[in-house]
């Protein structure tokens, strides 16, 4: 995890330093008064191995996964808070007629 964790920092400061040295460079062709029609071949590079750092860091980082099927003994018990006050079942749902033929069919 602390890898990936790396890889993210790295792979934003890429990217961040990409979009400055493309301001840099737009600049510097209103001096020499020039067309901008694209960036240059290392901003572009840059740009590549900012964004395989930032993919790799998002599948990288992220704890594991945990099961969503009910049976499964990995899932954790959920069960209502103590204190009941804030619970409120008396909202603007009961106004939309419930019909047993929208409901999915097995």
């Amino acid at each position: 995890m602390r890898v990936g964790f790396m890889a993210g920092i790295l792979g934003g400061i890429l990217l961040a330093h990409a979009g400055y040295a493309t301001i840099q460079y737009r600049g510097m062709l209103k001096i020499v008064e020039e067309e901008f029609s694209r960036p240059p071949m290392n901003v572009v590079v840059e740009l590549l191995l900012g964004l395989a750092f930032c993919i790799w860091a998002a599948l990288a980082a992220p704890a594991k996964f945990r099961s969503i099927h009910p049976d499964s003994e990995e899932n954790r018990i959920v069960s209502l808070p103590t204190n009941l006050d804030f619970m409120i079942f008396n909202h603007r749902g009961k106004v939309f007629p419930c019909n047993a033929e929208y409901k999915l069919k097995k």
